[in-house]
């Protein structure tokens, strides 16, 4: 029984400490209910929320638009978002920023940086020393970096969010190209961290298309693969994805439907914009054309004549995809010189002819890449707003090999509504049908390390090794783990890039810095010297490539083992006490557990669990070098659990290599730790040595190579700067909104001054006194007011309104007085009528009380007598004085005779028919005149064969008194006293003390 006890207390400690957590989680929920999308293109954005009662919806801006320019206007003293700083390019275009995504990530030396100079020759780019990088000079003054330009953009989104879901949002999914790597991933998570965005995923923009597609087609994906391409041509970029879909059996929610991206192509600069930029720059050669003979300046020299030119390119563009010509004209393009020109669509695709043979490349990237056929594509599907372009259509009509292209999904949105799905289903607010992702990583990853080597007796050379940490269309999140096993001093490696032999030379310069990160270890000697008589596993590097695609290295360890002699009599408390509590949670130990207790050496592989099960063999043998190790799948998000069969092969390593800590190596041991009744104790003492394990956490110091990050005090005066910014635009709508206040009321009184309602209440010298006052504080709104803070504002306008609040009072109350007058008049002639008919109905039929009669013709009279006498003593006073008829007292009245008259009608709506005495013959006797209802509803007929003398069993008193309460169980305050009336003799006058009630 002791022993029983014992095990209970920490199933008690368990439940405390789930219920704790689930608080926790509540408390979390409690907070932020809605999330948020953003799908960041080069030319415009779409913003999406998901809140309880909103399931996807996207987020229209101030101007009522689906999707909102990524563009920016930055002033001394201002800043501009969106349709308004769109149209502000054309006046200040150097303050204008567009397209500056292209520079994230990106050094000083990029050919991207220069092409973008060349694109946008307005632009001002500094020169950042310190980390190689770019930024805007604005004026001498304001300098800011793409990820700060970007941060304000993600803030002005999340605004927009905010105002449509009417609740702050904080948690978010952006979707970034598909080719996006390290430098540029990671410069955009420091754009959200300035905007204070919690950013749950960096999910690729194909992805999120292909996820929008599958959700609204759920039911048509079965166990037979699929596979679909999406060819999406924006204005920046070109991504072609082949996607596999089909439904795969998972671990917690069984047969789901399950997308896998195969392959992928790309091509950087071909879109939408390099379309506009060549229709530019012909119009602009037609321009200087035309003004050839007149000695005029170069057009291309002026930045707003320009910025005009690339406004009319844009519009060109759309309507040369449906028409076969149109004419470009632009009033006033430069010199207020008009500008005309008709432009046909071969024109059009003359210029474009280099770009539109551009267009079969990303198909044949992805098809390699996923090492699959055309045959094999069972439907190729148009997203981006490029891809509206004929010809566009014709080249990869012509490429593909199809009959006709897919365009049944939405080219704008798709990806905006995937991710916003893809955010429901990573945060704990909302559940969503399972749908796993198994998105790829386009750009392979290895380690590198130099070691020394004997090769002869006596010799001694250096030999430089590889090993690919995750492979080229390897399915990411996973976890893995490289062991160096002989190294026993501090050592450096090297983390970079793999093989890139799919990407063309000027993709190479594009890319940047093939070297990610330098490793240094620091404490490897001490590990040793600390634990001489233990066994080294070797040095064990953990690395993480987490959902949003990002390569991080979690920890560093120095792994030890011995055997040691443990009773099993002899385990502790605390061990007995985390074994109970692992069976409670599921009876298995954690994924971080796994990753710590376990000397695995994974082979890289994407197959399932089976592949998995085979890499014990292979560690048990000892290496000398680093071993790449397959995927240690952690538990990924809700959409994602097709990693679930890896740690199933971790424990099967665990199991057979019995280097668990604390665990037995018998198979009975090992189910212990599992959450089974363990073994008797006679076969716990028949093994009683078992493998301790140590592990040390070694130093680690990151070189970065690609691109420094920002550090940690210029992150945070980054986000300050913008910051004061927002606080700095806030307070200046603030004011405008007080100045605009301020002005409309002065107009407006000013017009009600004569008008004939304010008049009539109003004397002359009231209205010289307002209009003198409005008149000065106009003079002063113009003269000073631009200098005047929101305060002075604000107390300008109360001053105003509280000399003006008697005049529009008697206006107010003047204009109430007909409507309000003429509601109660026909509430006292109903009122009336209804008493009148309620003392006819017959006495035995009678529901209602001589008291509640007389109290409802009591307040009817009150009521007539109080409005006959206000509205005669209203007519006395003159209009200009405070009136003493008011709409509220009015509306009082109203209150309080409606009470009454509803409290009536609802006793007659629920009040039952009393039941009359029958005679012997079966007739129902008529009650004399004067019976009381008590009488009618106290006599009982007796039965058949009994005397009318002999008296029937009584019920219980407590019986009797409750049964008008249980007739008529609505009614509020009558039954009380009806019930007290019923108890008095035949004949008697009823009390009345209750009939206040």
């Amino acid at each position: 029984m002791a022993a029983t006890v014992r095990r209970q207390r920490p199933r008690r400690l368990a439940c405390w400490a789930l219920m704790a957590v689930l608080l926790a989680d509540l408390l979390a929920l409690s907070d932020t209910l809605a999330v948020m999308s953003v799908d960041l293109g080069s030319e415009s954005m779409k913003v999406a929320i998901v809140k309880p009662g909103v399931p996807m919806e996207i987020v229209l801006n101030k101007e009522s638009r689906r999707k909102t320019p990524v563009t920016v206007t930055l002033k001394e003293n201002e800043r501009f978002f969106g349709d308004s700083a769109a149209s502000m390019a054309i006046k200040n275009p150097k303050a204008t920023l567009r397209y500056f995504q292209h520079l994230l990530g990106k050094q000083e030396n990029n050919p991207h940086v220069a092409l973008y100079r060349a694109r946008f020759p307005e632009h001002e780019l500094g020169f950042d020393p310190q980390r190689q990088t770019v930024y805007f000079q604005i004026s001498p003054q304001l300098q800011f970096s793409p990820e700060e330009v970007l941060s304000m953009l993600l803030n002005y989104s999340r605004s927009l969010a905010e105002d449509f879901a009417e609740q702050p949002i904080k948690d978010a999914v952006i979707t970034v190209p598909a080719f996006f790597n390290q430098a540029e991933r990671r410069a955009v998570l420091q754009a959200a961290r300035m905007a204070g965005l919690k950013v749950l995923q960096l999910i690729n923009d194909n992805t999120a298309t292909a996820l929008s597609y599958g959700v609204f087609r759920r039911k048509d994906i079965n166990s037979t693969a699929q596979n679909i391409m999406f060819y999406d041509m924006g204005a920046g970029s070109t991504v072609c994805t082949i996607v596999t879909y089909q439904t795969v059996k998972t671990k917690d929610a069984g047969m789901q439907p399950q997308l896998q991206i195969r392959g992928v192509g790309f091509d950087r600069t071909l879109g939408g914009l390099e379309m506009e930029l060549r229709l530019r720059e012909h119009l602009a050669g037609i321009f200087n054309e035309q003004r050839k003979g007149q000695r005029a300046k170069d057009v291309r020299e002026n930045p707003r004549a320009m910025a005009k030119l690339l406004r009319e390119a844009n519009r060109l563009k759309t309507i040369l995809s449906a028409n076969a010509d149109h004419m470009a004209q632009i009033e006033g393009l430069m010199d207020d010189v008009d500008f005309k020109a008709k432009v046909t669509r071969a024109e059009f695709e003359e210029l474009c002819a280099d770009l539109f043979e551009r267009v079969p490349g990303p198909v044949q990237q992805a098809l390699q890449s996923a090492e699959m056929k055309l045959d094999e594509i069972e439907q190729v599907i148009l997203v981006g707003g490029a891809t509206r372009v004929p010809k566009v259509q014709e080249v990869l009509l012509k490429a593909v090999g199809k009959e006709e292209l897919g365009k049944n999904i939405n080219a704008d949105e798709a990806a905006a509504m995937g991710a916003v799905y893809q955010a429901a289903a990573l945060s704990k607010a909302f559940k969503v049908k399972p749908f796993v992702v198994r998105d790829a990583a386009i750009y392979p990853i290895l380690v590198e390390f130099t070691r020394e080597v004997e090769e002869e007796p006596g010799v001694r050379s250096l030999k430089h090794n590889k090993r690919v940490l995750f492979c080229r269309m390897g399915p990411y999140p996973q976890r893995k783990v490289i062991t160096f096993n002989r190294y026993n001093h501090d050592f450096n490696f090297h983390i970079n890039y793999g093989d890139l032999g799919f990407l063309g030379p000027e993709d190479l310069r594009v890319f940047g810095s093939q070297n990610l990160t330098t490793v240094k270890l620091k404490g490897v000697g001490e590990s040793f010297k600390k634990y001489p008589d233990y066994e080294s596993k070797g040095i064990k590097a953990h690395f993480n490539l987490d959902e949003s695609g990002v390569l991080s290295l979690d920890r560093v360890e120095s792994v030890f083992e011995t055997l040691v002699e443990d009773s099993p009599e002899e385990e502790s408390t605390l061990t007995k006490l985390g074994n109970t509590i692992s069976s409670l949670f599921g009876g298995g130990t954690t994924q971080d557990t796994k990753e710590n207790g376990t000397d695995t050496v994974q082979e890289e592989e994407e197959g399932p669990a089976e592949g998995s099960k085979a890499e014990p063999g292979e560690q048990a043998e000892p290496r000398e070098e680093a071993e790449a190790p397959t995927e240690d799948t952690s538990p990924p998000p809700p959409p994602e659990p097709k990693g679930d069969a890896a740690p199933e092969g971790e424990k099967a390593t665990e199991k057979d290599n019995g280097e668990k800590p604390e665990a037995q190596p018998s198979e009975k041991g090992e189910a212990g730790a599992e959450g089974v009744p363990p073994a008797p104790e006679e076969e716990k003492k028949q093994k009683p040595a078992r493998k301790q394990r140590m592990v040390e956490e070694i130093g680690v110091e990151l070189v970065v190579l690609d691109l420094p990050d920002l550090r940690q005090d210029e992150l945070a005066r980054s986000a300050q700067k913008l910051q004061d910014l927002t606080l700095r635009d806030l307070e200046k709508q603030e004011r405008e909104k007080a100045a605009n206040s301020l002005e409309a009321f002065i107009f407006e009184t000013q017009d009600k001054l004569y008008q004939p309602e304010y008049q009539e209440v109003s004397t002359e010298e009231q209205r010289e006194d307002i209009s003198g006052r409005l008149h000065a504080a106009s003079t002063w709104l113009e003269d000073e007011g631009f200098g005047a803070t929101t305060v002075m504002l604000k107390e300008k306008l109360a001053e105003l309104r509280k000399l003006c609040q008697g005049l529009f009072f008697r206006v107010e109350e003047r204009k109430k007085w007909p409507e309000r007058l003429s509601a109660l008049d026909n509430l006292l002639n109903h009122s009336s009528m209804f008493l009148t008919g309620a003392r006819l109905i017959p006495e035995m039929d009678q529901i209602f009380t001589e008291v509640e009669m007389t109290t409802l013709e009591k307040v009817i009279n009150e009521t007539w007598a109080w409005k006959n006498a206000t509205v005669a003593e209203q007519a006395k006073l003159p209009a200009t004085e405070k009136p003493v008829l008011l709409s509220k007292d009015i509306e009082a009245k109203m209150m309080a005779l409606d009470r009454e008259v509803q409290y009536l009608l609802n006793k007659a709506k629920f009040a039952k028919p009393r039941p009359r005495p029958k005679d012997k013959n079966g007739t129902r006797a008529e009650p004399p005149l004067n019976a009381s209802a008590s009488d009618q509803g106290d006599k009982v007929i007796p039965p058949a064969g009994q005397t009318e003398d002999a008296k029937p069993i009584s019920e219980p008193e407590q019986e009797t008194r409750s049964e008008p309460a249980d007739s008529e169980p609505l009614e509020l305050g009558g039954p009380a006293a009806e019930s007290e009336q019923k108890e008095q003799p035949t004949g008697q006058k009823p009390t009345l003390k209750n009939d206040e009630l």
